[in-house]
């Protein structure tokens, strides 16, 4: 914590910092034009955006409340006027709870832990998870995705899916840091 706090915020490109946390919570709405949202959050919300996905009034899951994705991610899904719930590893009946959400944001750091008996035909999942898958030892992520895919709307895989966008939301985060102190944004 000493370390992230020693950052400048104008230049925290991760949007870590208590400053930056704290400007993201204190937003109701989207407008990010001061701070830089944290990369893989910004990037679950570009998917969903770019997928046309509907927020308003939706009935989201956030399995994860991590301060790097969980929460922040959280925070976007509120600004868009979903209704968000955070589930963790304490949460009483998981798969239940996950049957009735529209949206899952699946970063909970297991891998394939959500499977095909806890999703609702239709949903629609962001998964963040980077995982060892435990067979194979390949990538995967936090959601069996060859169990659950042909339940899905939409569902992002893993590698391939979050991962590349949240370089580039790296790379937005580093411009956009510059163009605010050289104010020219």
């Amino acid at each position: 914590e000493h370390v992230v706090e020693a950052l400048n915020p104008q230049k925290d490109v991760d949007g870590v910092t208590n400053t930056n946390v704290a400007n993201l919570w204190k937003q109701t709405r989207s407008d990010h034009s001061k701070f830089c949202v944290p990369c893989t959050p910004r990037s679950a919300m570009r998917i969903l955006k770019a997928a046309n996905i509907p927020l308003d009034g939706k009935n989201a899951v956030v399995v994860g409340r991590s301060n790097i994705v969980g929460l922040p991610v959280t925070k976007l899904l509120m600004n868009e006027n979903a209704t968000v719930t955070v589930a963790h590893s304490h949460t009483k009946d998981l798969p239940a709870l996950l049957r009735s959400a529209d949206i899952i944001v699946a970063a909970i750091g297991k891998a394939k832990f959500i499977t095909k008996d806890m999703v609702r035909q239709g949903a629609v999942i962001v998964d963040v998870g980077i995982n060892a898958d435990p067979e194979t030892g390949k990538m995967c992520g936090d959601v069996d995705f060859q169990q659950v895919a042909d339940l899905c709307e939409m569902i992002t895989p893993v590698p391939g899916g979050v991962g590349p966008l949240t370089i580039c939301s790296l790379m937005e985060n580093t411009i956009d840091c510059y163009l605010r102190t050289h104010n020219t944004k």
